[in-house]
Order: C-alpha cells, then structure tokens, then sequence
C-alpha cells in the first residue's frame, strides 16, 4: 500500500523567517517609541511649569501684587488657582523644584535621568518667561 502523507505545520527555516521579521520590525519601533514618550514628558514638564506660573502670576493680581510664599497658599484658596502642589515631586520623569516668596518665584522641572526620562531642565521665573538650560 502506498499513502500519501499530507504535510502539515511551518518548517523551521519559515519560522526562522517569521522570528527574523519581527525583530527586526521591533528594533525600529521601539527606539521611535522611546523617543515619542521622552518629547511627551518633556511636554508635560513645560506645561507643568507653566501652569504653575499663571497660577502664581493670577494669585499675584488677586494679592495686590504679592505671590503666594508656598503652593499651599494658591491650591488652598477657594477657588484653587492650581488643583495640584507639584513642589518637590517627581511627575513623569521630572522632579519639580519651587522658590517662592512674596516678592518673587522661580519653578524648576528638572528630569530625574537625563536622555532617559527628559532631555532638558526647565525653568520658570517671576514674570512667567521659561527657560531651557
């Protein structure tokens, strides 16, 4: 008797291929992934940052020109100039430094791994101008 076998599944020289294939379309995603969510923290820094500024700068007009001397002053306020103290936090990848008194304010948003989670340190001072150093 003479059967005939059917072949059936992958050989391994195509499975090889399929494996190949794929790393390689992994070692350009991943890079251009990389990138994408250091530019988005170092977004997210800036606007930080910023907000912090308009926040202290409108307290500053309600105040008869005098700033807030700590964020508890502007996110205790009824209604709250900013919703969050970021002072002294690290929020996606970047550790937010403030000076403030009532004359004055300086915001720092500095990454905690430079080229890894941020590629710039951030500052913001009296009169809202940001700086990248």
């Amino acid at each position: 008797m003479n059967k005939n076998y059917q072949k059936s599944g992958f050989t391994l020289v195509e499975i090889m291929i399929v494996v190949a294939i794929i790393a390689l379309l992994a070692a350009i995603a991943i890079p251009n992934l990389l990138r994408a969510k250091i530019s988005a923290n170092d977004a997210l820094a800036q606007s930080t940052v910023k907000t912090m500024s308009t926040a202290a700068e409108t307290f500053a007009t309600a105040s008869n020109g005098n700033y807030g001397t700590s964020m508890t002053s502007m996110t205790s306020a009824s209604p709250a100039y900013i919703n969050k103290d970021y002072c002294g936090t690290t929020e996606a990848g970047f550790t937010f430094v403030c000076t403030m008194s009532a004359g004055s304010y300086t915001f720092v948003a500095i990454p905690v791994t430079v080229g890894t989670s941020g590629t710039t340190t951030y500052t913001i001072r009296t009169g809202g101008i940001l700086t990248p150093i």
